[in-house]
């Protein structure tokens, strides 16, 4: 069990899926074409890539499932678009961490400029 409230654990869990989808190069690359061209069935998509159009399916129910996509039906197509809420929480999260360790860093040259100016 940790300390940290429930919803902070579900914001880190969001991340951690968000990171997750994103270490594959296909999955980048399906969210770039779908950024591009605002929304697109799984077989346009495949043919922009040297994967099948059943492995594009795979990639995108990832991505799906860490809120960057969502696929709607339209007649006998699933058409997908980017769903961006997750993509900026992430962002905001490195942000975040960002600004910790650069008032870290501030924090430790401020200590090394006070010891240079102590030393004779």
């Amino acid at each position: 069990m940790t300390d940290e409230p429930a919803s902070a654990a579900g914001a880190v869990e969001a991340v951690d899926t968000v990171l997750a989808a994103l270490a594959d190069p296909t999955r980048r690359r399906l969210l770039e074409l779908l950024a591009a061209q605002g929304q697109a069935t799984a077989t346009t998509l495949a043919r922009h890539l040297p994967v099948s159009r059943q492995a594009v399916v795979k990639h995108l129910a990832v991505l799906d499932a860490a809120g960057l996509v969502t696929g709607g039906r339209v007649g006998r197509e699933v058409r997908y678009t980017v769903r961006p809420a997750a993509l900026d929480a992430t962002a905001r999260w490195m942000a975040s961490l960002a600004a910790d360790w650069d008032r870290r860093l501030a924090h430790i040259k401020h200590l090394a400029e006070a010891a240079e100016q102590e030393t004779p």
